[in-house]
């Protein structure tokens, strides 16, 4: 479980922002199609640079399966456990009664939900810290969209809701220049409207994600229902620089000043953190196995890269001079592209596996072009090669998926759901007993118990007469 962070080059690409066109003092309904699969502009929002944090770690949990498709993933960074704390709470509730739900049914309903939890740094510079955690929930009513936004104010050490960016004696103001804004729009029931906001300990329940704009701005968006169900989607209300900053607390002011001119890091006090170790093997020469003339086998992982468990599985797969397919999600290839470049440099093969692991047929042709384009963008930053190949998260691919990209679709022959089961012999043992001659096996390098089986697979397979191939020498070779 683990992994994630952009590069300078791949902000606007890998922008989830959820905004709208408007300029800052303007306020609006948000029209862009939302959730995992969205694209949505990025001209109103500041990009982050997250290789700035130091020992950054993101947590990532997932299943391959198509009968409980999830992903989930949210940032750790050193120095604000308290907000991380608060984003592991969330998502693992969530995951829990998603698994105990949906993958515990057995109709064809129930097989046919997905979860998807997202994140997008809003900042991270000096001592503010945003973060803003997307949830798709297709068990949901409605269109299952959820957005929250989390802080974390380092001056202090202290988690931060949204609302703690507005001071305490500025909230009614603040309130009621958003019902302001609100009054008058289709599906805003203005007694519903009073209804979400009379209660101050449902404020924060209600005002739950807030973000700065590049120019100081601030950005509030409301799930749907929760004032008003438009027609065109979510409610969003932007409140110009001169008309918010008065309100803001001590921490929103620095907030919104490190926003809009970001500092050359984040620093929140905590204790240095060693870079972790990349491997440096390097293949030697073009891979000369021919598959129509020994047996082939290509062991393929998904979900990566992570830290530490792909420098770990580069290490075992180096010893036996094994070559291996990697389908990368393209936010974790911007989190650590060192670590693409170092799978590329030992002769590895890159794949594609989307941006944040959305169940591609649930999305329109665009957004799932910008999924897989987004991604391969990122892989052809780190290594200077696109990949040619992608696995489409579950396996599930369609007519309207093939169409929007030229990339070759890969499956599997070989499930081991090693997702489901987090033991290193059960992964060895399904491995090798399931495989046979030019099979294309499904594994994760997300999960530690998945890497600590490798080498009893290589150790066996080798024995057996089997040789370690990518998908694409497979497939040209056989």
């Amino acid at each position: 479980m683990r992994t994630d962070t952009f590069l300078p080059s791949l902000l606007l690409l890998g922008s989830l922002a959820l905004t709208t066109a408007c300029s800052s003092g303007a306020s609006g309904t948000e029209t862009a199609p939302a959730g995992p699969g969205a694209s949505f502009s990025a001209a109103a929002t500041r990009g982050v640079d997250p290789s700035k944090i130091k020992g950054l770690d993101i947590v990532t949990d997932s299943s391959e399966h198509s009968s409980c498709p999830y992903a989930a993933s949210y940032p750790a960074v050193p120095g604000a456990e308290t907000m991380t704390a608060a984003m592991k709470k969330y998502v693992e509730a969530r995951l829990t009664d998603f698994r105990s739900g949906s993958c515990a049914g057995d109709s064809a309903a129930d097989k046919a939900h997905e979860l998807n939890i997202s994140y997008e740094f809003l900042v991270a510079s000096g001592d503010a810290l945003g973060v803003r955690l997307t949830t798709r929930d297709a068990t949901s009513a409605g269109d299952g969209l959820m957005t929250t936004t989390y802080w974390f104010d380092g001056k202090d050490r202290a988690y931060r809701t949204a609302l703690g960016l507005v001071s305490d004696g500025s909230r009614d103001a603040f309130v009621a220049a958003l019902k302001k804004q609100l009054r008058g729009r289709e599906g805003v029931d203005p007694a519903s409207l009073d209804e979400a906001f009379a209660d101050p300990a449902n404020r924060t329940s209600v005002l739950d994600d807030m973000a700065f704009t590049a120019d100081g701005g601030l950005r509030v968006t409301f799930d749907r229902g929760e004032v008003g169900v438009p027609a065109a989607g979510r409610n969003t209300v932007t409140l110009s620089k001169a008309t918010i900053t008065p309100w803001l607390s001590g921490f929103g002011k620095r907030a919104q000043r490190q926003t809009v001119h970001p500092g050359g890091g984040l620093d929140l006090g905590a204790t240095h953190t060693p870079a972790p170790a990349v491997p440096t093997q390097t293949a030697s020469g073009t891979d000369t196995t021919d598959c129509r003339k020994v047996k082939c086998v290509a062991l393929t992982f998904d979900d990566g890269p992570a830290v530490p468990e792909t420098a770990t599985l580069l290490t075992y797969l180096a010893k036996y001079r094994a070559r291996v397919t990697f389908f990368t999600v393209g936010q974790n290839v911007a989190a650590h592209p060192e670590l693409v470049r170092a799978e590329a440099r030992a002769g590895h093969e890159i794949g594609n596996h989307s941006w944040n692991h959305p169940d591609l047929t649930r999305l329109t042709p665009a957004q799932i072009s910008s999924q897989l384009t987004r991604t391969s963008a990122a892989i052809k930053a780190a290594t200077g090669k696109a990949p040619t190949l992608f696995r489409p998260p579950y396996g599930a691919v369609n007519a309207t998926v093939k169409a929007a990209t030229t990339l070759s679709p890969v499956l599997w022959d070989v499930d081991t759901e090693d997702w489901k089961y987090p033991d290193a012999a059960k992964v060895a043992r399904t491995v090798i007993t399931k495989t046979g001659r030019n099979d294309v096996v499904l594994m994760h390098d997300i999960h530690p118990t998945s890497v600590a089986a490798v080498p009893e697979i290589l150790r066996t397979l080798t024995a057996s007469g089997y040789h370690f191939v990518t998908v694409s020498h497979l497939r040209a070779t056989m």
